[in-house]
């Protein structure tokens, strides 16, 4: 019988966990105004990069201007009045000690001027209110981030807190990836996620290259509907490839195990007493030899037990085979194949 073979060779076997994922951005704000009146200069297009601090709109700062004027006006008169009452409670303070006013008059001079300082304090708070309004006639970016669509135009009538935003500002630089995995895993990530960051890559749809990131958080419950855990992963994002919303493919690798003894996933049959390979002796004799395979890493399985670093499995014509047959061994290049470094989805 002409077959193929390969060689059981050790190698590194990550575990690594496959899921799937929605990126998400690290935060989002959504602008709305602090003041109401026409807007009358919008300083970004849709789309642009801004920065924590870039204005972003100018609504007319004219009546807060007028407000604050007045305000300021309020306050000097009523410290100028509450400096000449509390001169006179000073003069009653000194009258009442020689009996030339009465002890009534004092009080209520006191009081007066008691009251003219609550005046003060009262202007002093509308003033910062004022200033507070006119400062908010100018709408600057809370965050770093990129901007969406643009919901009103310049000369449009804006109102105190109306939806919908203004703008949104997703912050992307850097970003986040959640997804789940089954809670079985969770012994698995409680070991080894303490510590040290685990890694994770992430492929967006339709894209070959990976983005790598760190995990960086681990929901504090598992959801009874759905038996998963939901986590989440850090990425700088500096080529700027992942977006918010977008599907990705998941990989975590938890840890590697050391000298495994691989061979290719298609010499693993299973037959009636439980999974077995053809082993190729030296005398091109095919043996039938059980295995107990361990999880798989890319078109690789790990062999726990039955198999030796050197063994020769047949990968190809094993349906033809009967125990203890004559082989002729043919030429495959899958034989050829390094095993080290080979990564895989989990078992």
């Amino acid at each position: 019988m002409a077959v193929s073979v390969a060689t059981a060779e050790r190698g590194s076997a990550p575990y690594i966990i496959s899921s799937n994922g929605i990126v998400e951005p690290m935060q989002t704000v959504a602008i709305q105004s602090q003041v109401g009146g026409v807007l009358t200069a919008v300083r970004f297009k849709e789309g642009d990069e801004v920065k924590e601090g870039d204005v972003l709109f100018v609504i007319d700062p004219r009546p807060f201007k007028a407000a604050l004027d007045q305000a300021v006006a309020g306050l000097a008169r009523d410290q100028a009045q509450a400096e000449s009452a509390q001169r006179d409670a000073d003069r009653y303070a000194a009258l009442v000690q020689k009996d030339y006013v009465t002890k009534s008059q004092a009080d209520q001079a006191f009081a007066s001027a008691a009251a003219q300082r609550a005046v003060v304090q009262a202007d002093s708070a509308a003033v910062d209110n004022a200033q507070f309004n006119l400062e908010n006639a100018t709408i600057r970016a809370p965050i770093t981030g990129k901007t969406g669509s643009l919901q009103v135009k310049q000369g449009n009538l804006v109102r105190v807190g109306s939806p919908p935003p203004l703008v949104v500002i997703n912050q992307i630089h850097p970003i986040l990836v959640h997804f789940t995995v089954p809670d079985r895993e969770l012994p698995n990530f409680l070991k080894y996620g303490t510590g040290k960051p685990l890694r994770v890559q992430v492929t967006p749809r339709g894209d070959a290259l990976a983005e790598e990131g760190l995990l960086n958080f681990m929901d504090n419950g598992v959801d009874t509907t759905t038996g998963t855990l939901m986590l989440k992963a850090h990425f700088e994002n500096g080529s700027g490839r992942l977006w918010p919303g977008q599907f990705v493919a998941v990989m975590v690798e938890l840890y590697v195990e050391q000298d495994a003894v691989l061979v290719p996933s298609s010499a693993v049959q299973v037959g009636q007493d439980g999974p077995f390979v053809f082993v190729v002796g030296a005398d091109s004799k095919a043996e039938m030899r059980g295995v107990t395979p361990g999880r798989v890493v890319g078109d690789r399985t790990v062999i726990a037990k039955g198999l030796e670093v050197g063994n020769r499995v047949v990968i190809d014509g094993q349906s033809r085979l009967t125990p203890n047959a004559k082989v002729e061994i043919e030429p495959s290049p899958s034989s050829d194949k390094s095993l080290t470094g080979t990564k895989g989805g989990g078992p």
